[in-house]
């Protein structure tokens, strides 16, 4: 009998090909860039699993054309760039890697809030251009944080350990989400407020959401007016969540004071982006979960998920339906 075929949609480590290998036949996409659709339809057709990330759109027209495909694993907690509901008709399971990547982008968030309310990139900058003159009294002056109001815009488990780590610096925490978290109000001791409200009295507003049609441009141009101008904006969710030509008039405009970013609407995002020029952003190249520790149980559970789906087997966390 033949062994299942299964496609990699990136380069991956050695150990966990190799892992596949013991059960299947694996093809792998050997380039860090995401694989066109033309190309994914054409690698999947005889798949009967698919290893992907969040930069593949796994849409309704790749998975029609995939007959065998059993299982669709993505190597991420979110899961918007795969048609569930193609996959559902297609009874194809779907997994992700919830929990695992949890702590690591909740320290990358709270090091791009540190980062953009003291400046630190701009910075930096003044001594690799080698413009750092004398100590001057009001150069780079940034915001406190210590103290500080955070507001969380989705409180899960990466927005409850965001909180954690303001608690460690006194700051005062607000979150909003579609429904109301009481359990995580006595853990992090937030508490719960409107979206305006949130945006009105925040220093930092942190959005941590997912993409869905609820959450699509959820900050806007009339979100950015209601904050603070000493406000920082943080994302480190979703791109989507983000009308992105309103996040750059308010900085360009003085709006908001800064923001610091580790997701796009568009990505990858280059060196002419307008975001990039700007010297009161910060920004990542989409970073939140990079860990070695964190990026290898991530591969290690999507491997997981391919196997057990081979096998019709429930897998270990298996988005949903809803």
């Amino acid at each position: 009998m033949d062994k299942p075929h299964i496609f990699i949609a990136r380069p991956m480590p050695h150990w966990l090909i190799e892992k596949l290998e013991q059960e299947a036949t694996v093809d792998v996409w050997n380039k860090n860039e995401a694989v066109p659709e033309e190309e994914l339809i054409r690698r999947t057709e005889e798949a009967d699993g698919l290893f992907c990330t969040v930069s593949e759109a796994v849409t309704r027209n790749v998975i029609e054309q995939a007959p065998r495909l059993k299982v669709i694993a993505t190597m991420a907690v979110g899961y918007n760039n795969i048609d569930l509901e193609a996959a559902r008709e297609n009874k194809i399971k779907v997994g992700h890697t919830p929990g695992v990547l949890t702590e690591t982008t909740a320290d990358l968030t709270f090091a791009l809030l540190m980062a953009a309310a003291r400046r630190l990139p701009e910075a930096m900058d003044t001594i690799r251009n080698n413009e750092w003159g004398s100590w001057a009294p009001f150069a780079f002056t940034g915001q406190d944080i210590y103290g500080a109001t955070l507001g969380i815009i989705g409180m899960g488990r990466i927005g409850e350990a965001v909180a954690k780590r303001a608690a460690g610096f006194d700051m005062n925490i607000l979150y909003h989400n579609r429904s109301r978290k009481r359990e995580a109000e006595e853990r992090v001791g937030a508490v719960y407020t409107e979206l305006d409200e949130l945006l009105g009295q925040a220093d930092f507003v942190c959005v941590l959401a997912p993409a869905t049609p609820e959450t699509e441009k959820l900050i806007d141009a009339e979100a950015f007016r209601k904050m603070k101008k000493t406000a920082v904006f943080i994302n480190s969710s979703r791109g989507a969540t983000v009308d992105e030509p309103a996040l750059i008039d308010a900085l360009r405009e003085g709006e908001i004071f800064g923001a610091g970013l580790d997701v796009f609407e568009n990505e990858p995002i280059g060196a002419d982006h307008p975001l990039v020029s700007l010297s009161n952003v910060v920004v990542l190249p989409h970073i939140g979960s990079a860990s070695e520790k964190t990026r290898r149980q991530m591969a290690d559970i999507t491997a997981d998920h391919i196997l057990q789906g081979l096998k019709g087997e429930p897998l270990t966390h298996e988005v949903p339906e809803t």
